[in-house]
């Protein structure tokens, strides 16, 4: 499955009924990071979740969803980047493979460097400059 570079944010959440419509919750995370705004209107994709009755649970749907799970950078990692955005305590903001978050201090918006990932959480890596390919 290709995974689109526009992709702002990936989660799990179960489809509800509610009042005569399906309703499925986006994470209040999501919206504090950034990456979505309450009331602005996205696509969204459904894709099935893995099947609970499989034994050893390594089904192809099973592991494309650990894989698209798993954050898509390591620590050690180094990558050229641009700064797409800075943060409110002033980092460089960047987004790689399905919109996953790097932050780079010490850097401009519109600045590409080359960083190497420092550490990585679920949600979001950090990421020391290396290199400054161009300034902002």
């Amino acid at each position: 499955m290709e995974i689109s570079p526009q992709l702002r944010c990936l989660f799990s959440a179960t489809v509800e009924e509610r009042d005569g419509s399906y309703v499925v919750e986006v994470p209040e995370q999501e919206i504090r990071l950034g990456d979505l705004q309450a009331g602005d209107t996205y696509r969204v994709a459904v894709l099935p979740s893995p099947s609970t009755d499989d034994a050893d649970g390594t089904d192809a749907d099973s592991q494309s969803e650990q894989a698209a799970q798993s954050p898509p950078v390591a620590e050690g990692e180094q990558r050229t980047v641009e700064i797409e955005d800075i943060g409110e305590q002033g980092d460089g903001i960047t987004r790689v493979e399905r919109g996953f978050v790097v932050i780079v201090p010490d850097t401009e918006q519109g600045e590409r460097v080359t960083v190497t990932i420092t550490d990585v959480g679920q949600n979001v890596a950090f990421a020391d400059v290396v290199e400054r390919v161009n300034s902002a």
